[in-house]
Formats: C-alpha cells, structure tokens, sequence
C-alpha cells in the first residue's frame, strides 16, 4: 500500500490501516482540496460504519451544493484515502479514538506529520473503555437518549447531519467538567440545576447524566422550555430511560417556576434573553452560570462608534461583530461587579457553529471591598461610555446605572 510514497504518507496511511483494522478509527477529514477536477468539491469526511452486510467505511463528499454519501469495504476504503491525500486533499486529520494525527502538504506538496495527545503509540496500545471515559465524559448509558434525540441510530453511530450537534454535546460535558471543578458548589443537600430555554433537551440530559451518573452528586435537574410539545416529549423520555431527577417545565426563562438554581446554564438564548437567564442566576445566587449568547440585537442601534473606527463600520459585518463584543463584554464585566470571577472562551469551533462564545461564571467564595467595587463601577461606566451605551438588560436587571 505504500510503495514509493513518501515516509510520512506511508506512515500516515500505515496508522490508518492499523485503526481500521483494531477497531480504534474514530473519523478521517480530508481537507484543502486543490488540483482536482471539480472545483465545488469542499471535503470529505470518513467514519465507520457497520451495514447488514459487515463493517463499512462511510465517506461523505461534501460539494458547495450537494454531498454524496459512499460506503465501501474497509479495505478499499483505506486505499481510496492513499489515493486521495496528497493528490487532491492536502491537509488529512485523523481521529484514532481521543488521539489525533495530521498530515499536511505545503504549496511544493512535501508531507509533515504531526501528532496530538499521544497518537503515535494508539494502534499498538490498548484502546481501553477508561481511556474512552476519560476522552468522553458521558457514560455509555447515554446512549438511549442520544439515539431517543436523534442523534445516534440504533448502533450507536452518529447519524449524517448530527455530527456537530453530537461534538457540541461532548465538548459541553467536558467544558462542565472543568467549570464544576472551579465553583464552590453546595454540600448536604442536592443540586439544583436549570437549563434555561433547553429546546430539546440534548444539553440538559448530558448535564443530568454528568452531574449524576459520572461525578456522581445528588442532582436535581431541570429544563425550562417555553414550548409544550418539547417540554412533553423530554418528560417523557426522562421518565422512559428511568431519569428521575430530571424534569423539564414549561416556561420563559423570567418566569418558569423552578428551585433556586446552583448551576444555571443558559446556551444560545436570544439577544436579552441571555441577560434575563443571567439575572435568574444572580439572584439566586448561583455557585456556576454558564451562557452562550445569540443574537446580541439590542446594543447595535445605541453604539456610537469612536471616530477612528468609523470608517471600519460602515460595513454591517463590522458593525454585527462590534455589537456582538461590546454586548458580552458588558456582560462580563457586570458579572465581575456582581460578586463573580468570569472566564470567557471559545465554546465549540467556527467550523462548526458562528454562535460560539461562551461566558462562564464562578461566585466569589470572599465579598470584594467597596473601593475594589466602586472601581470596577468605574471600569464599567467608562465603557459604556466609550460605546454610547445608555442602557442594557443586565445593567437594568442589577439596577446599575451605566451613566452618573
């Protein structure tokens, strides 16, 4: 199979040959096509799958209108990739359970290989359940909801069209993992948890079975959802997979009647509604808010731009994004003032979602003095200032004035 390929395609297809073949290939994205002949052809995205007829590979063609959709032998499978890299694709990611290898051509077509989290050694090594727990933080029971959401098929295999939503679901998890870490949450008594505007639960199930059945602490969960049918079927589905200590309400985020929540998440709530969610969360007096805010509407019309930056925003793409920024940094900065330590990062890749910020939240164990308040108050109002912003939803919520 690689016969006068260079050593790093060799060694790049060798790896793949080996997964396949032990059962630890995960999925292939081939990317940066160039030289082919069909110039719509964006990537192609490889992942096994198991037919009636035994393990296949599935490879998805993705076009800029259309995908095709491929399922060959293994084998084949293996020397279609030798024959795609480095001819068509020159950028090759390969996922070997958590372990990860890349191959990319520079613009003279010579290979380099490099490898993440210990990638080299995963063919020969024992590919272990703990290893997989520790990559994938939901447990394997999971998998009854996941497939009940539509997200895996009956086999466990992610279905097309459902592999971001299933990445999101995994990357949430282990984001929660390291933000419980750092909160100081509640002994001697359950948790109290709300997911604020939950749609379809996929979030909130995860979280459920996080909290309970991976970190194993007394939990009560709760979605709160505005729509009836979903807040039906997610009941439903609780109390089919025996999840007792998940329930969902019907609701706005201002006004379901829910326990005072200790964690509080919010993910892509509507413009104000973030604000509404995070108010919920303060006067609780949450130990953890996690939100992912969407369609930061409301500061745009108020922003006045600096008159150097003028020229820049007369685009509206510039105009979106500075409100986007100016919108969440308030919102950090008034959570700082409000008694909270705030980390503010990328929740999932553009690649797959333009909604990807995410602002996380810890109560303070200590009260800040009154002059580190007083300047913080400052901090904020000068801000505000600066972007012409008079009046914002959480700044109202908490009753501070962004203007003296």
């Amino acid at each position: 199979m690689s016969t006068g390929l260079a050593p790093e395609v060799a060694e790049f297809l060798e790896l793949l040959d080996r997964s396949v073949r032990e059962g630890t290939f995960t999925r292939l994205t081939l990317g940066k096509p160039r030289g082919g002949d069909d110039a719509t052809l964006q990537n192609v995205y490889v992942r096994p799958v198991r037919l009636k007829s035994g393990p296949h590979l599935s490879f998805l063609w993705r076009h800029d209108t259309r995908d095709l959709t491929k399922n060959v032998a293994p084998e084949d499978g293996v020397i279609e990739v030798g024959r795609l890299v480095g001819a068509i694709f020159h950028s090759a990611h390969l996922f070997i359970g958590p372990r990860t290898v890349q191959l990319e051509f520079n613009k003279k077509g010579e290979p380099r290989l490099t490898f993440g989290k210990d990638a080299k050694t995963a063919p020969g090594a024992s590919d272990t359940a703990h290893d997989r727990t520790k990559a994938r933080l939901l447990p394997a029971a999971s998998q009854d909801w996941l497939h009940a959401l539509g997200v895996t098929n009956s086999a466990g295999v992610v279905r097309e069209g459902m592999a971001d939503k299933h990445r999101q679901i995994h990357k949430f998890v282990e984001l929660l993992h390291h933000l419980v870490a750092s909160a100081t949450l509640p002994h001697g008594r359950p948790l109290e948890i709300a997911d604020m505007g939950c749609g379809k639960g996929y979030l909130t199930f995860a979280t459920h079975d996080y909290f309970d059945r991976v970190a194993k602490l007394s939990v009560r969960v709760c979605g709160v959802e505005l729509r009836p049918e979903l807040v039906e079927q997610c009941n439903r589905l609780a109390q089919e997979t025996g999840r007792e200590k998940l329930s969902f309400v019907r609701g706005t985020i201002q006004e379901a009647t829910i326990p005072a929540p200790d964690v509080l998440i919010a993910l892509h709530a509507c413009d104000t509604a973030t604000d509404d969610a995070i108010a919920r969360g303060l006067a609780a007096g949450s130990a953890l808010i996690v939100t992912a805010p969407c369609c930061q509407k409301e500061l745009r019309p108020q922003l006045r731009a600096a008159p150097v930056l003028a020229p820049a925003l007369r685009h509206g793409i510039f105009q979106e994004r500075h409100a986007e920024f100016a919108t969440d940094a308030l919102r950090a900065l008034l959570l700082e003032w409000a008694g909270y330590e705030t980390k503010v990062f990328e929740f999932i890749s553009t690649e797959h979602t333009a909604k990807n910020l995410m602002i996380a939240a810890t109560k303070r164990s200590h009260a800040e003095d009154e002059p580190a308040r007083e300047r913080r108050a400052s901090a904020i109002r000068e801000f505000a200032e600066f972007y012409g912003v008079k009046t914002q939803a959480l700044a109202q919520h908490l009753e501070f004035a962004l203007a003296k």
